[in-house]
This record gives C-alpha cells, sequence and structure tokens, in this order.
C-alpha cells in the first residue's frame, strides 16, 4: 500500500511518501513543491500526482493519505470567513467581551484587548436556564430562539454557535435548540457547545464552538475538492487529516470538527520526533521546527508529546487538549525591517510568492532567507536541486534602504538579522522550558523544518544544548508525522464541585473510553492494532485557581484510585514547581481520556551502505562570529554509516542545508539521521 503524508505550508507543500510496508524510516522518500496559494488544494493534487506517476503505481492501488493543513488556521488567524452568531444564556450577552477580563500583557501600557469573533450586536440572549446540579430554573424560551435565529438569517450571517450556561454537564437545552435550529433554519451552520467540547469555563467553550463553525464551510469546501479528487483518480484511496492533539482523524470528522486541524501542522511534527526519538533511544527532545513563516518549538519527554489545554490560535483560546507548541514569527520568509532604528525580524513573512527577494520572484523586501545567502550559508546554485535559483545581487538590493539607515554593509546587516532573530527565539524558548521545569543541559534538540538545519544549531549554541539531531528528511518532517500518527481521541467530563471516591472515578473513566472506543468504530479504519487509553484528571490544591492535568493511568487493572491520583498530583506538582503538599485537600475539577488505535508505522529500517570514504563536494566561505571561514561542503547523500567531521562545515541536501557550528562533532547515524555533539 502506498502512503502519503503531507504538509502545508506557507511558503512551501511537503510529502513523505512510504511505499511499501517493509520499507522502514529510513527508506521514507520527500518531495517538496511551492504551496499554491490561495488554492492550497492545487500543489496537493499536483504533489500526489507527480509521486504516483513517477513510482508507477496504478490508479486503483490501494493509496493512504494522511493530510495535516493550515487552511483554518490561517482563516482564524486573518478573519477571512463570513460573520457569525452567538446565541447564549439570558444574562450572559457580554461574554464575548469580558472574556477573562486579563489581558495578556499586563506591563504593557499600550496592550489592547483582542477585538471578539463576533460583535455584540450578533450576540443574542435566550430565556431558559439549567442550574448547576442539573435543575431546569427556567424552561427553554423557544419562540425567543426561533426569532434570534430568524434575525441571523435577516443580517446574512453563515451560521450560529450555541453555548449556554451549565451545559457543559446538562446539556438538555442546547440539545433542543439544535432540534429547532437543524429543522427549521437549515440554511445557517449551526453547532453546539457540547458538540464540540464540553468542559466547564463558558467564554472559552464559547469561542470554541464560534470557531469550529467559522471555519467549518470553508473546510467542508476545501476537503470536498480534496476527497472529489480522490475518489475521481485513485478510487480506492483513504484521506484522513491530522488533529492538534497529534493523532488523525477520518475526513468525515474533520468536516464535522474542523476545529481539531488548528495546529495540526506543528502536532504532527511533534509526533514524528516522538517516533524518531523511539528509533534513536532519546528519552528528552525539544523540537524545533523552523519552517518559511513561524518557528514551533515543544517537548518530548519519556516517549511522550507535552500536551496543554491553554493553547491560542490568533487572539482567541483553544481549551482543549492539543499538543503544547510555543510559536515565533521568525521563519525563513520572516521580513526584516526596522522598528524607528531597531533592528526586527518578523512576525510578518512575504510567503512562498513572491518569497525572500532572492528567489527572483518580485520581491524587493529582505527575508531572512536572503540573509542566509549572504552570509553563505545556503547554496549559490539554489533550492531543490537547482530548481528553485538564488541571486545574491537580489538580496544585497533588497537589504541596500536597511544598510543605508543603519550605516552598515549588507553583510553586517544579514549578520545582525541572524542574531536578531536568535534573540528572539531563544527570549521565547527559556521561558517555555522554565514553566515544563525541564533544563536546556538535559535535552537534545531535534531540529527540521525547511530552515531548521541552518538556524537551529545556532540556536542550541545560545540555549546550551550539547546534542543536536536533525532527520534524514528534515524539511518534510511534519509530513512525516501524518504517516506515523495513530487515531487519537480525547474526551472529557468535568466534575468540578463533586466530591469522587474511587468508584465514582472509575465509573467515570470508564464511560469516557467507551466513548472513545464509538469514535474508533465511527472512523472505519481497518489497519489498528490494541486499543489503549489514557486516563488524565485535572487536578488542583483545593485553594488554586488554576489546574494542572495528570497522569492517573493505573499500572495494571484494577489499580486505580483517589489516594493513587493525588500521589501522582503531588508528585507532578513537586516537579513543576519544586513544592507540593501532601497533607493539603486535593480538587478534581475534570476527567479525560484519550484513546489511541495504534496504526501501521514504518520500522526503523536500516541505512543502506555506500561503498567507498565521502569526500567534500566543494568548499564554501560562510560568515561566523564576525569572521569569514573557509568549510567543507558535504552533500548528504554521499554520506554513510559513521561518516564524521569536526565544524564548522556545511551539509547540504537539495531540499535542505543543515550548518555545523564550531565546536560540535558531526556523524551519520545508522537511520541516516545526522547527529551533532559539542566536543
Amino acid at each position: 500500500m502506498l502512503r502519503i503524508g503531507i504538509d502545508i505550508g506557507g511558503t512551501f507543500t511537503d510529502f513523505a511518501v512510504w511505499k511499501d510496508d517493509g520499507d522502514g524510516y529510513a527508506q521514507i522518500e520527500s518531495r517538496k513543491i511551492p504551496t499554491s496559494r490561495p488554492n492550497f488544494a492545487e500543489a496537493v493534487k499536483r504533489g500526489i500526482d507527480e509521486i504516483v506517476a513517477e513510482l508507477g503505481y496504478s490508479n486503483r492501488a490501494p493509496l493512504t493519505v494522511v493530510h495535516s493543513t493550515t487552511v483554518s488556521t490561517n482563516a482564524v488567524i486573518e478573519r477571512s470567513q463570513p460573520p457569525v452568531g452567538l446565541i447564549t444564556t439570558e444574562g450572559f450577552r457580554d461574554i464575548l467581551g469580558l472574556a477573562r477580563l486579563r489581558l495578556d500583557k499586563p506591563v504593557d501600557l499600550f496592550n489592547r484587548r483582542a477585538r471578539p469573533l463576533v460583535p455584540r450586536q450578533n450576540v443574542f440572549a435566550v430565556a431558559g436556564r439549567i442550574l448547576a446540579d442539573g435543575t431546569e430554573d427556567r424552561p427553554l424560551d423557544e419562540d425567543g430562539l426561533r426569532g434570534a435565529l430568524r434575525t441571523m438569517l435577516d443580517r446574512g450571517l453563515a451560521g450560529a454557535a450555541i453555548c449556554f450556561v451549565n451545559a457543559y454537564r446538562y446539556q438538555q437545552h442546547e440539545v433542543r435548540a439544535l432540534e429547532i435550529a437543524r429543522g427549521e433554519f437549515p440554511r445557517l451552520e449551526v453547532m453546539a457547545s457540547h458538540e464540540v467540547w464540553p468542559q466547564q469555563a463558558e467564554y472559552e467553550r464559547a469561542v470554541l464552538t464560534l470557531l469550529n463553525v467559522y471555519v467549518k464551510p470553508l473546510m467542508q469546501d476545501y476537503l470536498h475538492e480534496i476527497d472529489g479528487f480522490l475518489r475521481s483518480r485513485y478510487p480506492e484511496a483513504r484521506l484522513y487529516l491530522t488533529k492538534s492533539n497529534g493523532g488523525i482523524m477520518s475526513v468525515d470528522e474533520a468536516r464535522r470538527l474542523p476545529i481539531h486541524t488548528l495546529l495540526s501542522g506543528p502536532a504532527a511534527g511533534v509526533t514524528a520526533a516522538q517516533v524518531l526519538a523511539e528509533h534513536v533511544g532519546i528519552d528528552h527532545v525539544l523540537t524545533f521546527d523552523m519552517g518559511g513563516t513561524s518557528v514551533d518549538v515543544s517537548l518530548v519527554e519519556s516517549g511522550r508529546p507535552t500536551t496543554t489545554g491553554q493553547a491560542e490560535v490568533g487572539d482567541f483560546p483553544l481549551m482543549m487538549p492539543v499538543t503544547a507548541v510555543e510559536a515565533m514569527g521568525a521563519g525563513g520568509g520572516s521580513v526584516i525591517g526596522l522598528d524607528d532604528r531597531v533592528l526586527k525580524v518578523g512576525p510578518r513573512s512575504v510567503g512562498s510568492s513572491p518569497g525572500p527577494a532572492c528567489y527572483g520572484l518580485g520581491s524587493d523586501e529582505p527575508a531572512l532567507s536572503d540573509a542566509y545567502l549572504l552570509l553563505g550559508y545556503l547554496p549559490g546554485e539554489g533550492l531543490l536541486g537547482g530548481r528553485l535559483g538564488l541571486d545574491r545581487d537580489l538580496a544585497v538590493r533588497a537589504l541596500q534602504p536597511l544598510c543605508e539607515r543603519l550605516g552598515l554593509d549588507s553583510v553586517q546587516v544579514a549578520e545582525s538579522a541572524v542574531a536578531v532573530a536568535t534573540s528572539e527565539m531563544l527570549a521565547k524558548i527559556t521561558p517555555f522550558l522554565a514553566r515544563l521545569g525541564v533544563s536546556a543541559g538535559d535535552l537534545t534538540m531535534m531540529i527540521f523544518g525547511g530552515a531548521g538545519g541552518i538556524h537551529g544549531p545556532l540556536l542550541a549554541e545560545e540555549v546550551g544544548i550539547r546534542r543536536v539531531v536533525v532527520p534524514r528528511i528534515p524539511s518534510v518532517f511534519c509530513a512525516f508525522g501524518g504517516l506515523v500518527s495513530d487515531m487519537m481521541h480525547d474526551a472529557v467530563r468535568s466534575v468540578h464541585g463533586q466530591r469522587l471516591g474511587t468508584d465514582e472515578l472509575v465509573v467515570g473513566f470508564a464511560a469516557l473510553a467507551q466513548e472513545g472506543r464509538r469514535w474508533l468504530a465511527a472512523q472505519k479504519v481497518t489497519e489498528l492494532a490494541a486499543v489503549r487509553h489514557v486516563y488524565l484528571a485535572d487536578m488542583r490544591y483545593a485553594a488554586q485557581s488554576f489546574t494542572i492535568s495528570v497522569d492517573v493511568s493505573a499500572p495494571q487493572a484494577g489499580a486505580m484510585s483517589i489516594a493513587a491520583a493525588e500521589a501522582a498530583f503531588h508528585d507532578q506538582h513537586q516537579r513543576l514547581f519544586d513544592y507540593c503538599d501532601r497533607e493539603a485537600p486535593v480538587s478534581i475539577d475534570a476527567l479525560r481520556v484519550r484513546t489511541i488505535g495504534p496504526r501501521a508505522r514504518p520500522a526503523a529500517g536500516a541505512l543502506a551502505e555506500r561503498g567507498g570514504a565521502a569526500v567534500p563536494a566543494g568548499e564554501r566561505d560562510i560568515r561566523l562570529n564576525g569572521a569569514w571561514r573557509r568549510v567543507a561542503v558535504w552533500n548528504w547523500h554521499d554520506l554513510g554509516t559513521g561518516w564524521h567531521c569536526d565544524g564548522p562545515a556545511i551539509v547540504q541536501q537539495s531540499i535542505a542545508t543543515i550548518l555545523v557550528p564550531d565546536g560540535f562533532r558531526a556523524r551519520v547515524d545508522g537511520l541516516g539521521n545526522l547527529e551533532m555533539e559539542r566536543r
């Protein structure tokens, strides 16, 4: 069976190809083509056709496509979709404006609260109230609901989100509202909060439901185009979408709940890092994914990616379990500019069209890739095997206005831009690691993305990381993540205010596990191994205002108990905050179960032996630490297992360039990865 993983980035669309069940990670092939804006599907269709044709597969052969996409993410960030409305409980009409009554940057005098996705005039309050204990205080005002829906249609709104108070636990009013809306107002796209993520916190739950309604028509159109293309050209093809929690789902599930795709690309990269870490025997990994638009970092500890329920997309909170990723607006296409006379890099990007000035596609704005070229990090002959030429003169010309204002030459400005970008990354990564309670010296940095091989090693030097691993397919590693991701479903039950004993804990988890098994059955996947569950509890000390997620999975059946859960909470609190109080009362606010349906994935495989000793492909001058250095340039594909050299050096593929800094020794491991260790 042919399997293709796809990841759409801001600059390139990436493909990872698993040709045969007998192939391993070391045999995965890759392809990279420019992203087709604004119709992202065109690059996807073109890439699939080219791969199938080049490999000589029949159009009727079994084909699995796993796709991560930024279509929904871009729509939220850019607020580019038709307006939608919110229906909530009477007395809560200002929920979006009030939010959490806090600023994200309280010490910034110029900071402003984010503008709500829905203006107040499109928020409708309907009478009817279910109390916190499930008692119906007032029946749902069905005529008022119909009036609100009718007004939405009259105003040309595309959809409606329904979020009633206490519906995370008692859903009868939302269920009835859905019956009326879908039965009598079929032109409106309507979703209720309990369908999306039934967790306490009305504001965050309302935002999640709104975002799902907001991007749903766009994603349905996009997925209809991709799925329709596959059905017509490849009748035996199956399409899956990667999820923000690091798993995958069926295309039908993605049509219904596109909210799960908002952070799917970065999450797929972390999943790929988790699998590769298992292959090479690494326990603690800091992932560094640098593409054309942004940098994403995350943490994999003891074979498990770090998750969070407090992510953000654009201006909006994402209160559901997702892979914890710290994003920075500094990629290879990030614009170099001035804030007064202070040099800055990003967050705005030139994207793939026209791209950095050196691409020669019409841009006159300098980007970080232009700086890389002037410093010798990128090959003068171009990228993608020479198909994408790089023009040094265009890069110099684009930087000239900055040179004149700063009184520096183009190389000095380029060097300063790289230093500024590194400092911005360091300022983000340091508190990220501190929040997770880990030390940089204990981590291995795994670098991927089109620009990761250049900037990642420079950052590793600054952070104090001693070991770096660059996967053998670094620039399409997120696409590879789609190939190795499992079916994954998260379910939640809010238990805030309830006194739980061991019996209630076991029963609650059992119900959520059953929900996960039903979800897996609905995905209609036939290649799953034994299903497993991860049991998590959102816990806090009774006087705390925040919770932490604690893995309370019992090591053996029947061992789960409240006492064991509380002991796990104290241990986790001690690790995160260097403090715990084992005598203090503990509260559980929510129970969560992650259901995992393992899919077939490539084994490690072995790198084919290469005869003879490798020799450098040439030499190049690169700029390091304020001085030019003449260094050897090695073609990665010529390097066999055990090859090694001391930095500084350049190792390059047709689609990736890796900088080996001074003070590091590089070697190729048995799987074809490039490892670097500080000497």
